[in-house]
């Protein structure tokens, strides 16, 4: 029986390559499987969506620091600086982004959004204190690199919605930035532009 490694070089059968389509659908597989990872053991137990690595101590209403009260955040509360002080551009383009997904039966919330450089500094220092210098690192910015000082990062809660926002967040520019923060999300496209690449973590 003819076998194809007695044929000729140029006529064996060539391997066949994946197609794009799979290979994004596999890469988009891959990413939600380490997001529901890291959500199943997240360090508080729970088995929700962690907004930023750390428990945020929970603020008042109207306060300076960008902390947010323990209630539904939507992109219609600019009373609070942590809405307020998002970028424009970013801030329309999670409100579009919210109204579709709303659409969908998906209810978009902002769980962290512009934050003072001192608020950062103490989330900074409670991961520090949580989980050492070189771990903290890896889940917190300092506050001279952090995107949310500036406003140009949200944090997208529930769990649901952020897995929504993975998917269809490119339709509006809007990427997920970092590999172990599925909720963190910038506006670094054109809508319907192509991400750039993951970076492993905020370090």
């Amino acid at each position: 029986m003819t076998t194809h490694t007695s044929l000729p070089p140029h006529s064996r059968p060539l391997p066949r390559r994946r197609s794009w389509r799979a290979s994004l659908v596999g890469a988009f597989l891959i990413t939600v499987l380490a997001a529901v990872a890291w959500i199943a053991v997240r360090p508080d137990g729970t088995g929700g969506i962690l907004p930023s690595a750390i428990s945020e101590p929970q603020g008042t209403e109207g306060t300076g620091d960008g902390n947010l009260p323990d209630s539904g955040v939507t992109v219609d509360d600019t009373h609070l600086n942590a809405v307020a002080r998002l970028d424009p551009e970013l801030l329309e383009a999670v409100r579009q982004a919210t109204e579709t997904a709303a659409d969908e039966g998906i209810e978009v919330r902002i769980t962290s959004g512009w934050r003072s450089a001192d608020y950062q500094q103490q989330l900074l220092d409670q991961a520090i204190s949580t989980y050492g210098t070189s771990g903290a690192r890896k889940l917190v910015q300092t506050p001279d690199r952090s995107r949310h000082v500036t406003g140009d990062a949200v944090d997208i809660g529930p769990t649901d919605a952020a897995l929504w926002m993975l998917h269809r967040g490119p339709d509006f520019g809007l990427c997920q930035v970092y590999a172990n923060e599925i909720w963190h999300y910038e506006l670094l496209v054109e809508p319907g532009g192509t991400c750039p690449p993951l970076q492993p973590n905020a370090s």
